[in-house]
């Protein structure tokens, strides 16, 4: 983000387009640097999809406040769970080389992939598959040991992939990064296993594939048990959770919730989850921590807990959300 920097205030400063909802390092970050956020929504009502005319809506609103230098795209998403399709990753692309974008393809859970139709695809794979010009696009990919199945959030370490730089600029990028601490050796020895994991014939092969398999397959019953959950309850909807590790429900609040929440100076949808943390012991995050659409309301919970104890956690979870509801109907 530093290279895309445009060292100036005001219009001319640096725009970043973000999703919302966001992970929110990238809204602190860009606030950090000086830059400008440029949100984009994504489309709750078509699984999180990412529609080109939000983002061409969102980058015409932005130019005349700064100078649009790249595009974030969380895929598999945080908080909400979705997948992109190929059609819609390539629809990014040309987006990006039409409005001259850096790509920042943040895919960290691209392992943890759930839905029977849904397929990760990478923002390289399908840039190079397009061909010219948009195999010569600049592309940054991320990838993580702290996600997925390998180190959950146990490990710290993590790399980026950055493709066509200039030499000059990739010369800078190296002094930037030399600048910088070396992750705990314990870190880089699961990121080497992430890159280079077991081969077939490979004396650890066999345990490797049968760990891989259960913990992705205990994954994928526990995101199907919290979507259909969700679901099943008055007064929330939640998109079926695709990927990742978590699910992002909307829950409709009563206009007393509201206002009660307004008293106590909270968001809605924090005044709920501190509701549900005080009375329950559950901690969610509330929706409001990663921005969302203007009048709705989330929060986001993970999928990570043993299949018994999640089911513990979401009985207890739909008994507190029905007593809120009547308590503030």
């Amino acid at each position: 983000m530093t290279l895309l920097l445009t060292g100036k205030d005001g219009k001319d400063r640096a725009g970043f387009m973000i999703p919302i909802p966001q992970y929110p390092l990238y809204s602190a970050a860009i606030a950090e640097y000086g830059a400008y956020a440029i949100p984009y929504y994504l489309n709750e009502k078509n699984k999180w999809s990412l529609d080109v005319p939000e983002l061409e809506r969102a980058i015409a609103e932005a130019r005349p406040i700064c100078q649009p230098r790249a595009i974030v795209i969380i895929n598999p998403g945080n908080p909400t769970g979705s997948v992109l399709t190929k059609e819609n990753i390539q629809e990014i692309i040309k987006f990006a080389k039409r409005e001259k974008l850096f790509i920042l393809a943040d895919e960290v859970y691209q392992h943890n992939i759930y839905a029977e139709t849904a397929k990760f695809y990478s923002f390289k794979q399908v840039l190079m598959e397009l061909g010219p010009p948009y195999d010569q696009m600049e592309l940054a990919s991320f990838m993580s040991a702290s996600k997925g199945f390998m180190g959950e959030c146990g490990y710290r370490g993590g790399y980026a992939e950055v493709i066509n730089l200039l030499p000059e600029v990739r010369a800078h990028y190296y002094k930037s990064i030399s600048a910088k601490l070396c992750p705990p050796i314990s870190g880089q020895a699961v990121v080497d296993c992430v890159v280079s994991p077991p081969k077939p014939g490979d004396p650890s092969y066999e345990l490797f594939i049968k760990e891989k398999n259960e913990v992705l397959a205990k994954l994928k019953e526990k995101a199907q048990l919290v979507t259909h959950l969700f679901n099943s309850i008055e007064g929330i909807t939640c998109n079926e959770v695709e990927g990742a590790m978590y699910a992002f429900p909307r829950i409709y609040l009563p206009e007393k919730a509201i206002k009660a929440a307004e008293a106590t100076e909270q968001t809605p949808d924090s005044f709920y989850c501190f509701a549900l943390l005080e009375e329950t012991g559950i901690c969610t995050v509330p929706g409001s921590g990663f921005r969302e659409e203007a009048g709705t309301f989330h929060f986001r919970t993970t999928i990570l807990p043993p299949v018994e104890e999640l089911q513990e956690v979401l009985a207890s979870f739909k008994t507190f959300h029905l007593n809120f509801l009547a308590k503030y109907k």
